[in-house]
């Protein structure tokens, strides 16, 4: 119990720390570089869906997370520390990230596309879409059916895939990384990354923010790549329009 509650807690710290700034730095501010891609400010309606549903989802994936790691503690997980010895285990740390962000990717795409089936939605993925112009506060704002649906992957895959608790980390950090800013309202990547050859395969907000506009198509989660291949990539915010031009937001 003290390990949830601890878990819990920490996420939640993190959501708020990391949110908090990235929100003010975009929708505060008049970011000289970043692109806007919403079209209208957000409400404290839904700011507040996507804190308190965010918050709701804390708790859930606190609670896998919780039992691996007193798994962990007596050796009963394939997550492993020390330095690495020799090339092949250094070699494992970004092949082992590859593993986990790929399946986590496939994992999402489908169940994701699932939950948008029509006799699903209301029950699975409603509440996230309340934000049709998202903010960075929805990066987490997974309704609890989709949370806990996520939740449970990465804990299991730590049961038999090994991973060094180091690489356990920046995968954390990139999920989180990716989330806040998919769900940014703006584009902070440079264009020449969005319109390059990175940006024909990675998510970034002008690809996610595209989804919760329409609703339909852009399912992926880090990758572009089963999009692809299923038919479902409806491509970039603005790439019908004539030129991605930054749009200024009052200073508040």
């Amino acid at each position: 119990m003290e390990t949830f509650t601890g878990l819990s807690a920490i996420i939640i710290a993190r959501y708020f720390l990391i949110v908090a700034p990235v929100h003010w730095a975009l929708w505060k501010r008049q970011p000289r570089k970043a692109v806007r891609l919403s079209r209208r400010e957000p409400t404290r309606a839904t700011i507040a869906n996507e804190i308190r549903l965010s918050v709701i989802s804390a708790f859930i994936y606190a609670l896998p997370a919780a039992i691996v790691l007193e798994m962990w503690k007596v050796g009963g997980t394939a997550i492993y520390g020390g330095l690495p010895q020799g090339p092949a285990e250094w070699l494992w740390l970004p092949a082992s990230a590859a593993i986990y962000l790929f399946a986590q990717d496939t994992w999402f795409y489908f169940s994701h596309r699932v939950m948008h089936h029509p006799k699903l939605f209301k029950h699975t993925h409603a509440g996230h879409h309340r934000s049709v112009q998202p903010t960075p506060w929805a990066s987490f704002s997974f309704d609890p059916v989709e949370a806990a649906s996520m939740a449970w992957l990465l804990p299991v895959m730590a049961l038999f895939v090994p991973i060094h608790w180091a690489t356990a980390l920046v995968i954390l950090m990139l999920m989180t990384v990716n989330a806040v800013f998919n769900h940014a309202g703006w584009e902070v990547y440079p264009k020449r990354w969005i319109e390059g050859w990175l940006g024909r395969h990675i998510i970034t907000a002008s690809h996610h923010n595209l989804h919760h506009t329409k609703f339909t198509g852009n399912y992926g989660l880090y990758f572009r790549f089963w999009d692809k291949v299923c038919g479902t990539d409806r491509g970039l915010v603005g790439e019908a329009a004539s030129k991605r031009r930054p749009v200024a937001v009052p200073a508040e």
